[in-house]
């Protein structure tokens, strides 16, 4: 799959999300019209109105200031005012670091991401943002420590390789989605307070739809929004490593930072467990990314590291063999 048959892919996959996730609101609050306000002729739909309305906003708010919460959550510095504090050779790995920044983003044909220091010792790096025009790129102080020059620009152009690709703006607006199904399943589950207040005949009934739509909301809706985050994660990684050979010409640059990130065991206790689907690698070294098969595809934020690894590795072979 080339750049464009990639950022197309992306384009189908967010509309998708987005219909299913006005579908979700709709279904919630005609049930609540329905089955506990009593909804018929000539009623207006307060609840359908409301789920639209409050699920959207929500939604809308997280996708336009999502970035700006998940780098403030990692503890994540602006370069510059990390190079102001910085002592004389952090001051060579952040100049490093945005040299490195520039000409990929040069070569990716995107502008400059902003530029974000973690201060964390496990190496690990993502992107975010909901454009390659309002993109940042976040790398922990421990990435900088053990990465060479050449595996430094792997891994940001495996980062720049999401921005460019159109995956950062898929999973900002899935992140900001489940945010907001999750707000509706509470939401939903409050009402089941009102709903337990009704009385006569229609009582019995209003809180059997009221029950099976929180069922839906609080916990399907949450699970399956998790899912399909997760597996949009799995499938785009191998496609960013793609990227990043083809920007730096060295697959092998990339594998070797994966290798050295993945014999570094320790979590990366700065990044939270939301942003962990934006990481090169998972910040929580959970086991399950490390297995294979539909139940590992399911729940996995990354493909195996050996995988990833092995597919850099066969694409510096096969360059040897065409030249």
């Amino acid at each position: 799959m080339n750049l464009l048959e990639q950022q197309a892919a992306n384009r189908r996959r967010t509309r998708l999300v987005i219909f299913l996730f006005i579908s979700l609101l709709v279904a919630v609050g005609a049930g609540l019209d329905i089955g506990v306000l009593g909804g018929g002729a000539g009623y207006f739909p307060v609840a359908t109105t409301a789920a639209l309305f409050i699920g959207s906003g929500s939604a809308w708010l997280t996708y336009l200031h999502g970035d700006k919460a998940i780098l403030a959550s990692s503890h994540a510095v602006p370069l510059d005012d990390a190079l102001a504090e910085a002592a004389e050779g952090e001051r060579m790995q952040y100049q490093q670091l945005r040299n490195v920044v520039e000409e990929i983003s040069i070569a990716a044909g995107i502008p400059v991401p902003a530029i974000y220091i973690i201060v964390d010792d496990d190496p690990n790096a993502f992107a975010t943002g909901r454009s390659p025009e309002r993109a940042s790129i976040a790398v922990t102080q421990g990435l900088l420590r053990r990465m060479n020059r050449e595996e430094l620009q792997g891994v940001v152009a495996h980062e720049l390789g999401h921005i460019r690709n159109l995956d950062i703006r898929l999973l900002m607006i899935v992140s900001a989605l489940v945010g907001a199904v999750v707000l509706l399943a509470a939401w939903s589950r409050n009402s089941m307070r009102f709903g337990s207040r009704r009385s006569g005949r229609n009582g019995a009934a209003a809180m059997l739809v009221l029950l099976a739509i929180w069922i839906v909301a609080a916990i399907l809706a949450p699970i399956a929004a998790r899912l399909m985050a997760m597996a949009v994660s799995r499938q785009r990684e191998y496609l960013a490593d793609a990227t990043s050979a083809e920007l730096t010409r060295n697959p092998l640059a990339l594998a070797s930072a994966l290798k050295k990130i993945e014999d570094d065991v320790a979590p990366t206790e700065s990044i939270q467990q939301g942003a962990a689907a934006l990481c090169i690698a998972d910040p929580t070294g959970a086991e399950v990314n490390d297995r294979e098969g539909k139940w590992a595809d399911l729940w996995a934020t990354h493909p195996p590291m050996q995988k990833r690894i092995a597919a850099l590795d066969a694409m510096a072979y096969q360059g040897k063999g065409a030249a």
